[in-house]
């Protein structure tokens, strides 16, 4: 009975461990490639619990998500012979893992030393063809786009999609450095004289313009103001010619006593005149202006 036990143990235990052994899963950031005996069977497993041949097939799994080729900076010539140094990135991920497998046997190492030569290989072309003034800041993102391209057709040999090419930064030698300068403050001192010129061309246009509204204005303000005068000064002359024929006498008197107002405004005011003159009649006789 014992004996019986103990073999059912044994046997329950090595169902279990070759159940296990014919087991794998495959994650959904994952492929899989099932192998007999060295020799690639199948690879395109959906993410989930599959099994094998226990001892005959063996499983290689790789990462299916976005990977990162962090390159180190290179120097690039351009087509005006001066080196850039580029420093750049590359995203890029398994597209074919059957492919993938026999091009560079599954080592990543050796992938990404394909695909950084492929990189270099496009940036090199690509540089040649631009000045160092269009690299910099004119063609960047054009430059980035056809090495990706280029990349992904070539890269397709062994099962590699280019994903993007990203160009974190362009340094250049001192001495470019400081001609890409002078050259770029020569530019911008060129356009800022041009806007100053247009800016100045406008104020004086604006201000002929508001001299002439102001002088149309106090022109016309001027004869509108000598019209209203003269319109007045002919009421008031008017208003004395009535006022004189209706009293001619208190109308003198009145227009004396003003005169005598204006002449004696201020106590140092001194007048020399015959006290017997005809401005003074009615100091003399209240009743000077009777006739």
């Amino acid at each position: 009975m014992g004996t019986y036990k103990t073999a059912s143990l044994i046997i329950l235990l090595l169902a279990g461990i070759l159940l296990s052994m014919s087991l794998f899963t495959v994650k959904e950031r994952e492929y899989a490639i099932v192998f007999r005996l060295g020799e690639i069977m199948r690879s395109d497993y959906e993410p989930g619990l599959h099994m094998k041949m226990p001892l005959i097939n063996n499983v290689r799994k790789f990462d299916r998500r976005v990977l990162v080729l962090d390159a180190r900076p290179e120097f690039f010539l351009t087509s005006e012979k001066k080196n850039v140094n580029v420093d750049y990135f590359v995203e890029w991920r398994i597209k074919d893992v059957r492919r993938y497998y026999t091009a560079v046997g599954g080592q990543e190492s050796q992938a990404l030393q394909r695909l950084s030569r492929i990189i270099n290989d496009g940036m090199l072309a690509e540089f040649a063809k631009r000045t160092i003034q269009e690299v910099v800041s004119g063609e960047r993102a054009k430059i980035m786009d056809l090495v990706q391209k280029m990349a992904n057709s070539q890269a397709q040999v062994f099962g590699v999609e280019v994903v993007d090419v990203r160009i974190k930064r362009i340094d250049l030698p001192p001495e470019v450095s400081n001609s890409v300068y002078q050259r770029m403050r020569a530019e911008r001192t060129r356009v800022a004289k041009e806007l100053r010129s247009r800016g100045a061309e406008a104020a004086e246009r604006i201000r002929a313009e508001a001299d002439r509204q102001r002088t149309v204005i106090l022109a016309e303000a001027y004869s509108q103001s000598e019209r209203i005068r003269g319109e007045g000064d002919a009421k008031a002359t008017d208003i004395y010619a009535k006022a004189y024929q209706k009293d001619p006498e208190f109308y003198s008197l009145y227009r004396s006593l003003d005169a005598y107002k204006k002449a004696f405004k201020d106590k140092n005011d001194l007048l020399v005149i015959k006290p017997d003159s005809e401005f003074f009649k009615y100091f003399n006789d209240p009743k000077a202006g009777k006739q």
